[in-house]
């Protein structure tokens, strides 16, 4: 059996916050190989506000039993997707799940949260 993949989401202060992040919500990875900044560069994305972050990619950014973004880069074509386990102050964690492909979200009203089903209970 394959193990877990946790990754930490962050930068969240210099988008949306994390408020509004909860356990079970899907995050979309996608790879920006043109960032200046870093060649590993993976940004964290929500329906419907788009980017909230990066995978962290330091050692004073990745928590520990996180894999970093230089880490994952190289496991996934142009994306892939996760769900939210644990949000901690500006930090998101998320696991990796490499079997969704693709997402749709049909007729949301504005209070309406999308979850994950019942991978959100998995943690209790």
């Amino acid at each position: 059996m394959k193990s877990s993949v946790f990754v930490a989401v962050t930068g969240t202060k210099y988008y949306f916050g994390t408020e509004f992040i909860r356990p079970g919500q899907l995050i979309r990875f996608r790879k920006e190989p043109d960032n200046p900044h870093d060649q590993e560069a993976i940004k964290a994305e929500m329906m419907p506000v788009g980017k909230i972050g990066y995978v962290a990619n330091s050692p004073q950014t990745v928590p520990k039993g996180c894999r970093s973004a230089g880490r994952i880069y190289d496991t996934f074509d142009e994306h892939v997707f996760g769900v939210v386990r644990f949000v901690v102050k500006d930090t998101v964690i998320v696991e990796l799940v490499h079997h969704i492909e693709a997402i749709c979200v049909v007729n949301m009203g504005l209070n309406d949260q999308f979850t994950f089903g019942s991978m959100s209970q998995e943690i209790s």
